[in-house]
Formats: C-alpha cells, structure tokens, sequence
C-alpha cells in the first residue's frame, strides 16, 4: 500500500507542475492585462502598478517567483480585489460549492444508482427503457437549458422556489441548483449502474448464490451491487471534483456567490492569480480524488491490488 501510495504522488507532483506551467503561460499569452480593462491608466501610475505585483519582470522570473511562493502555501494576492489574497478569495467562496456540490452528488448517485439497479433488474422491459429514456434525456439536455426552465415554471409561474440568490445557504434557494447540477449525473451514474448490475447478473457466481437458494435482495445488495458500482467508482473521481468546485454556469445563471462564479468572473478581468489559485486547487482534487476512487476500488474488488 504504501509502495502504491508513494508511486502515485510521483505520478501526480510532475502532473501538478505541468498543469500550473501550462495555465501560467496561457494567462500570461492572453490579450490584455488585468490593468487596461476599466479606465485607462496613465502610463506612469500603469507603470508603478505592476512593478507593485512584479509584472514588469521577464515572464520567467515571474514564473520562478510564482512557484516559489506556491511552494510556500503563497498564491499571491489578487489582483482586482483590492487588500485580498487569493486564499482570501477561497476562503470565502468555497463553502458554497462545497455544500451545493455534496448535495448534488449525494442525491446524485442516490437516485442514479436506484435507478440503475431497477433497470437492470428489469432488463428490456418498460421501467428499463422509461429509466434510459431518462437518462439520455439527462445527457442531451444541458445544465443552461434545465436551469432557465426550472427557474421559468418552480420560480416565476408558480412561485414555489427563489430564482436566485443563496441566502446564508436556505434550503429553498438550494433547491433548483441542485437539481438541476444533479440532473445529468442522475443519467450518466444510472446508466454506468445499469451496465455493471446486468453484466455482473450474468456471471457465474451470481448464478451459484441464486442455485443455493439467496433471497434475490441479498444477491443483489451483498454480491452483485459491489461488483457492479465499479465503473462508478472510477467516475465518481473527477465528476466530485468538479462539483465540488463549483458548476460554472449554474453558479451564474443562479446568481450563487461561489468558486465557480468567481472563476469566471476573474476570468474575464485577466486576474491571473485568482485564476490560477482555482486550477491548482481543481487540479489537486483530481488528483486526490482518482487516488481515493482507487483505493475504494480495491476495498471493493478483492481482485484487485494496489501494490
């Protein structure tokens, strides 16, 4: 275990490092600087701005200075939000993407693995193609079509939920986020379930337990289940990690004051630490989470060894 452990952080600290070259040098080949996008400056006050933040040094010494601090825990102070660091800026935005992301997986792959599991206990009959209907309709549909929907009929026709706005995290203003951030990984968990359950039904130990008599709940639950949310676990990783840093477009189209919001918003105004304090952090869950969705995958498949 911990030969495995070990080789998989050497795997992930060079990944780490070329993803923080590579978006530090996009940001930078980007038109513009965070300093010409409102008011003009005059040259001579330009000038004094960005020797304050080091941007009149060559760009590889900015880039030294920039790994050096980020090896320190440093990323830098932000720079359009005015005394904030970009650890400031995290601080204060990640709870709500962290909420509303648990909640959506949660209920995500409550409701998809059910889903997946009635399918494939149902194979070729009504409920099996009711739910995969469902499912490519959650596919095909994105999250910026749902949203204004729900938000048209739940907010404004009938009045039952905020359009908007988060509120100190009230349940009623969590409501269609999180739908609507569930909705597409309902369908993709459900049919990765579906998949697994019915080719785990056909092998031959599924067929032993049933000619020895199990109730079918107990083969399903305590034999066939743990071997058919494999493929899951292996997507569960990045799908986490996304949700967890927030949905860009729901976080905006909801008007939610979290990491995804912010990631645009400091997008757009060429703030390049902000920007890059959410792709390291991003890049970090990834890594930790697929580590963890293997970790669980031996847990579950005595087959499987990670050493």
């Amino acid at each position: 275990m911990l030969r495995f452990l070990l080789r998989r952080l050497m795997v992930a600290i060079p990944t780490l490092f070329v993803v923080i070259t590579v978006a530090f040098f996009m940001m930078r080949a980007a038109p513009g600087n965070p300093f010409d996008l409102d008011r003009k400056l005059p040259p001579e006050i330009e000038a004094n701005v960005k020797k304050k933040f080091h941007m009149d040094e060559p760009l590889v010494v900015q880039y030294g200075r920039y790994l050096a601090g980020i090896s320190h825990g440093d990323f830098g102070p932000s720079l359009k939000y005015r005394d904030k660091t970009v650890l400031d800026v995290l601080k204060e935005n990640y709870s709500v993407s962290l909420r509303i992301g648990l909640t959506s997986i949660a209920l995500a792959s409550l409701v998809g693995v059910s889903l997946g599991i009635l399918a494939a206990l149902r194979q070729n009959g009504a409920v099996d193609y009711g739910v995969m209907a469902i499912a490519i309709l959650g596919v095909c549909i994105s999250t910026f079509v749902t949203a204004p929907l729900l938000q048209l009929e739940f907010g404004t026709r009938l009045g039952w939920l905020p359009i908007a706005g988060w509120d100190n995290g009230a349940l009623k203003n969590m409501v269609l986020p999180v739908i609507v951030l569930s909705l597409p990984q309902i369908a993709i968990i459900s049919r990765l379930t579906r998949a697994g359950m019915i080719e785990v039904l056909h092998s031959n130990y599924v067929r032993t337990a049933r000619a020895k008599g199990l109730p079918e709940h107990r083969i399903v639950t305590r034999h066939a289940l743990r071997a058919a949310i494999l493929p899951l676990v292996s997507y569960l990783g990045p799908a986490c990690a996304g949700l967890l840093t927030g949905s860009l477009v729901v976080e905006k189209i909801f008007g939610l004051p979290g990491l995804g919001k912010f990631f645009v918003i400091s997008a757009l105004q060429r703030d390049y630490t902000v920007v890059m304090g959410m792709v390291i952090i991003y890049a970090a869950l990834i890594l930790a989470l697929n580590l963890a969705a293997d970790l669980l995958y031996a847990a579950l498949d005595p087959r499987v060894r990670v050493s």
